[in-house]
Order: structure tokens, then C-alpha cells, then sequence
């Protein structure tokens, strides 16, 4: 089926009819089409973040994901068209597998780490950053691949609270992730 009109909101029951060749997010019932495909830069900066997490993780209880994965947020206890909100983080860490399903995550991931590109930052740095916020996303990443830089916020109770921005020539840690440190300088490279 052909992508409706944007004017009417919808539900993760209407998203399953839709053609899968595009990639679109529904934030409060609205689409939001992820095209065109990220830059190169973006998918270097993706595979070495999506490296850095896969080899930390290995044999442990969370696991990381990689766009293109569901995430159903403000989902938990709904039916399919009741849900609003449907997003495709470049990085999504899940650490309670009761919320996995064949369809992606059906709640809020530990964390989530967001990619910026030109066409992305109002989306991820406004509408998302509030979205995951409400869903109770305990860590939030905004990356920016052309300042190489990472922008790290953390849920405090039910707000998040900006905890800080680190470039190229800083080693950060992940709070959700005891003991996982990340060069930023290999990231970037």
C-alpha cells in the first residue's frame, strides 16, 4: 500500500500496511519519512558506535539494535491501533528481553543513540528528545558526525538533564552500560 496523507494521524496498525520500502516513523500519529538514506559519514559513525556496543555486549543480557528496528514507544498494555508512536533509532540497547518481539522493541529501550543528519536535527534534537523523555529512555545520545561530537542527556526521574558534549579527544562512559567506556577518537577516527 502506497504511504497515506500525512494530514490524518495514525496508528502502528496502519504502519504495518504500508509499503516497507520507505523508512517512516510515526510520532503522535504523524508520519515522518526518514528518506533519502543516511550519508556515508553517517554509516561510518553508525558502524563503529554499533561495533563498539555489539563487542561490549556479547554474552551479556542487553543487546544492541540498528536501524531499521521498530521501537514502539508509550506502547506497553495497547493494541496496534492504539499505538502512536513508532520509531526507528539509529541505535536502540535493550536490556529487558520481555520487551522484545519478531516486530522490534515493544517499550522503552535502556538507551538510544541518534545519528544527526541535515535533514534529522529539529526531529531528533526536539520532537525525539521529548518523546524519549516521556517513554522513560534512561540514556539519550545525539551524535553529530560533522563536529564529532556526542551530546549526552540522562532521565532523572521523569526529566532528562544534559550531562554533557564530548568530541573527538574524549573517552566517555555509558551510564546505562557499567563498565563500558567508548574512545571517541575510534569512533570519529
Amino acid at each position: 500500500m502506497a504511504i497515506p496523507n500525512k494530514k490524518q494521524k495514525y496508528s502502528y496498525a496502519d504502519y504495518l500496511t504500508w509499503d516497507d520500502e520507505e523508512r517512516l516513523e510515526l510520532i503522535d500519529g504523524e508520519i515522518f519519512n526518514m528518506s533519502p538514506a543516511p550519508s556515508r559519514r553517517h554509516q561510518q559513525v553508525l558502524r563503529e558506535l554499533s561495533t563498539a556496543f555489539s563487542v561490549f555486549l556479547r554474552g551479556k543480557d542487553c543487546e544492541v539494535f540498528f536501524a531499521p528496528f521498530d521501537v514502539r514507544l508509550l506502547a506497553e498494555n495497547k493494541k496496534n491501533d492504539e499505538i502512536e508512536h513508532v520509531v526507528q533509532p539509529d541505535l536502540s540497547i535493550v536490556c529487558d528481553q520481555e520487551k522484545l518481539d519478531d516486530r522490534g522493541c515493544n517499550g522503552a529501550p535502556d538507551m538510544i543513540v541518534e545519528i544527526l543528519s541535515p535533514s534529522s536535527v529539529k526531529l531528533d534534537r526536539w520532537k525525539k528528545y521529548q518523546l524519549y523523555e516521556k517513554a522513560g529512555v534512561k540514556e539519550y545520545w545525539l551524535v553529530d558526525p560533522m563536529n564529532e561530537s556526542v551530546e549526552i542527556h540522562l532521565l532523572s526521574g521523569n526529566q532528562y538533564t544534559f550531562h554533557g558534549v564530548y568530541t573527538k579527544d574524549d573517552t566517555i562512559s555509558v551510564h546505562v552500560l557499567s563498565g563500558l567506556e567508548i574512545d571517541l577518537h575510534q569512533i570519529f577516527g
